[in-house]
């Protein structure tokens, strides 16, 4: 456990190190507060429009504000996390500082696991600047915290899902640009795969339903946590992370 820690302390430094973690929560933090402002703003119109209506029930701020304002985070990280992941290993056998990796007394798994927690340590660093609204939510407003607790377990576990694939993708290449962009187009398609699908028929569209990282999600904005997303999301994980680990072992063989 040590070597893991070691090795994921050593990864979120390099993050730090480079514009990579500040240009990445900084744009984040952009995006985030410009859709927070304007589903706000769309809130507080349609409370006041229910206010003048006689009767009308006023809008729920956890499915007409937090739900979508949280859905569309997860379309800032399809953006952002081939940014985290892309530098993984592929710096590493640019400078060519993964024969050094490869030959200490660490693990495979040890090194993989250490470098998803540092990824991961980054998107949580992204996550964390969403506090500040929700604090303000908070203070003026009565929203349910169970939905906001099930949608960021959903958001970590989507994360991790992306960041197993980057994982994975930047360690069969040496060159950065490749890997983010490959990782980008791979993300793409776990996110429109279930529109293809409305072109295979009735069973293509439960496969591609159930393969969609973005429907699964879909739950936890409700305050429902079912086992299936749960299943699906931690079994994607550890076979991103297992492909990860092979392709490392490979490496090693042929140095």
């Amino acid at each position: 456990m040590r070597n893991v820690l070691a090795i994921a302390h050593k990864e979120l430094r390099a993050y730090f190190a480079s514009p990579i973690a500040y240009i990445v929560i900084g744009f984040f933090a952009l995006l985030y507060g410009i859709f927070f402002v304007s589903i706000m703003q769309y809130f507080v119109d349609a409370s006041m429009k229910a206010g003048l209506m006689a009767g009308a029930q006023p809008p729920n701020v956890n499915q007409q504000m937090i739900r979508p304002l949280l859905q569309n985070v997860t379309v800032v990280v399809l953006f952002l996390l081939p940014m985290i992941t892309m530098r993984t290993y592929a710096e590493e056998k640019r400078s060519g500082t993964i024969e050094l990796l490869l030959t200490s007394p660490i693990t495979d798994f040890e090194i993989v696991i250490g470098k998803f927690l540092g990824a991961m340590a980054l998107y949580g660093a992204m996550l964390a600047v969403t506090l500040f609204h929700f604090g303000v939510m908070f203070l003026y407003g009565r929203p349910e915290w169970k939905p906001i607790l099930t949608s960021y377990l959903g958001l970590v576990l989507f994360g991790g899902c992306f960041v197993s694939v980057g994982l994975f993708i930047s360690s069969l290449s040496k060159n950065q640009i490749v890997a983010g962009a490959v990782t980008f187009s791979v993300f793409l398609v776990l996110w429109v795969i279930t529109w293809l699908g409305n072109f295979a028929g009735p069973t293509g569209v439960k496969l591609t339903t159930y393969l969609s990282i973005v429907d699964h999600f879909d739950d936890f904005t409700k305050g429902v946590i079912d086992t299936s997303h749960l299943i699906y999301y931690v079994s994607f994980i550890t076979f991103g992370l297992f492909l990860t680990a092979k392709s490392v072992d490979s490496e090693r063989w042929r140095g």
